[in-house]
């Protein structure tokens, strides 16, 4: 695991408990990581919430955030950046697809019978992608359409 995708789990782990204000994609920190991106209060903020993190771990390590500035899980994982893995690795960014649209997080942790541990913002306790806070989660590799491992790239 490189010194990015430690750091990264760190910040993210840094901002478990963030809750939204009034539970419409809004309060200061949230705002913060949707402004990373360019985006105002009320949009949905997961993909925000993990590249505002790689933005942090990058700036602090002084090395490149591979990832691209933006709000929508479907641009980030197409935009080619990172490396696609169909496994995943502590450290590296998975992409889901639910029912209604994609969600994102940092995985934590791998586990031989096909669990992850994650830092996910935008969720909840039901597994949402449409949540209200940054949290720790359970998922399945199986439920993945990939994941984008963040390399060691100096400034």
């Amino acid at each position: 695991m490189g010194k990015l995708a430690i750091e990264i789990i760190n910040v993210a782990g840094s901002q478990l408990g963030v809750t939204e204000a009034a539970g419409h994609n809004d309060g200061p920190a949230v705002e913060t990581y949707l402004k990373a991106v360019g985006l105002g209060k009320g949009y949905a903020w997961c993909m925000a919430f993990v590249y505002w993190c790689a933005k942090q771990a990058s700036a602090k390590l002084g090395l490149v955030n591979p990832l691209k500035a933006t709000g929508g899980v479907l641009d980030e994982w197409q935009s080619g950046r990172g490396t696609h893995l169909t496994l995943p690795e502590p450290g590296c960014i998975f992409i889901m697809h639910h029912t209604e649209g994609y969600h994102t997080g940092i995985v934590t942790g791998v586990f031989a019978d096909g669990l992850l541990h994650t830092i996910e913002g935008n969720t909840n306790n039901n597994g949402s992608r449409e949540g209200t806070s940054v949290l720790r989660k359970t998922r399945y590799v199986k439920d993945m359409v990939g994941f984008i491992k963040l390399e060691d790239k100096p400034a």
